[in-house]
């Protein structure tokens, strides 16, 4: 007759074992995403300065075909509800590589360009919802923010990678746009191959439900309209200011990437941790008057009585990048209130969807109103939705003596402090 005490322990340390691996599989996925994202978001827009020379009413216009996918994300989800998650992931990765590949032959064809931009931003958006589920799944209870943070840093050091391939490739090796993309879809496929390795989530595979609609997730959704709205701020026209008003080549962008990234590298970990010792909503509201400070650098730095205003905008352009990773708050907030285990992919998925109504619309009128009236105006309406944001974070609260989400699984009981 065994012992229960042994079989017990033996149990555990193989529970133990499991989860690292998944760990290890995720964070080498993580890197080889980074390594894609560090290569491909460094040089998108100075691609589309240099091939097609658009105006910054053009390029705000160009981010509805670009976002509608992650407008549509929920609704792609649902369709493919049959897929876990894990193999959901699988699939986006290689919608990334397509994308990216497509891109890399399609020379001056703008036509050409948006379908393949809009199959990239599809496995991109697809994508977004699967690594926070997964991310989460692997987290030990109580240290959910921590894990996440953790995870951040290794995607951090690794687009330091893809960015010194972006200045090395532009500068020095002259392989060209083709050339550096090639490499960035070359990461998405070795992810989606580590993603592929990963056994099924406890509790959180299956048939999730196809879409989640609660009046308990309604501040969830509003924080992910203020993260849509402030997203392209950084990803349009603050990238946009450095390009068009400051002429940056692309290797300048991924300078400040690698800076930002290596920074990261630490402060993902310790924001991770101040999340679970602080709480969400202390974070959010500190993130929205943070945004407030850059949308003024951005816009009216070229009035400040210095010889360089450049060297503002990089500071809020490295800011910026870094207070992106208080995205793990919203997570994390969404996972303490979450009534069911299995609502949680499917509203980290719906919080896509209307984070890109947003941001999918907003830079067209961001676009007309620079060319219009000034850059600056773009930043003065950005600052006055980051104060909206600040407030709607005042009002985040969570269940009295919760303990990071729902009932942890077997495989979070493992002992493994970040």
């Amino acid at each position: 007759m065994s012992d229960p005490d042994v079989s017990d322990a033996s149990t555990s340390a193989g529970t133990q074992r499991n989860l690292r691996r998944e760990l290890i599989l995720f964070l080498f996925a993580s890197a080889a995403l980074g390594v894609t994202f560090g290569i491909f978001e460094t040089t998108f827009n100075n691609y589309l300065n240099d091939v097609f020379a658009i105006s910054a009413e053009a390029r705000g216009k160009l981010e509805f075909p670009r976002e509608l996918p992650g407008f549509l994300v929920t609704l792609m989800g649902g369709l493919l509800f049959f897929l876990s998650v894990t193999r959901m992931g699988v699939l986006s990765a290689l919608g990334i590589a397509v994308g990216i590949v497509g891109l890399a032959f399609t020379g001056e064809g703008y036509t050409r360009m948006i379908l393949f931009m809009v199959i990239w931003s599809a496995g991109n958006h697809l994508l977004m919802p699967v690594t926070g589920t997964i991310a989460l799944s692997l987290a030990p209870p109580r240290q959910r923010a921590a894990r996440m943070g953790q995870i951040g840093a290794v995607g951090m050091g690794a687009i330091i990678i893809g960015a010194a391939v972006v200045v090395a490739g532009l500068d020095y090796i002259d392989i060209g746009y083709r050339g550096t993309f090639l490499i960035a879809a070359a990461g998405a496929v070795v992810a989606a191959l580590f993603i592929g390795l990963l056994r099924p989530l406890p509790k959180r595979e299956g048939r999730r439900p196809k879409l989640v609609v609660k009046r308990r997730y309604g501040l969830f959704y509003l924080l992910n309209v203020f993260s849509g709205a402030r997203k392209q701020i950084f990803l349009v026209f603050g990238v946009w200011v450095l390009v068009k008003v400051f002429e940056q080549p692309a290797s300048m962008i991924a300078k400040l990437w690698i800076v930002a990234s290596a920074l990261g590298i630490v402060f993902h970990p310790l924001l991770g941790k101040l999340i679970d010792r602080v709480g969400e909503r202390a974070i959010l509201m500190a993130n929205a008057a943070v945004i407030v400070i850059i949308c003024l650098g951005y816009g009216f730095a070229h009035l400040l009585p210095i010889a360089h205003p450049v060297w503002i905008v990089y500071a809020c352009y490295v800011i910026d990048n870094l207070v992106f990773a208080t995205a793990m708050a919203r997570a994390t907030y969404l996972d303490k209130i979450a009534e069911h285990e299995e609502d949680i992919h499917a509203t980290l998925s719906m919080g896509v969807s209307i984070d890109h109504a947003v941001s999918m619309s907003l830079p067209a009128v961001g676009g007309m109103v620079w060319e219009h009236y000034g850059y600056p105006w773009v930043f003065v309406g950005a600052a006055a939705i980051a104060v909206l944001n600040l407030i709607a974070a005042a009002f985040i609260r969570v269940p009295r003596g919760h303990v990071d989400g729902p009932v942890p699984t077997a495989t979070e009981m493992m002992d493994a402090p970040p």
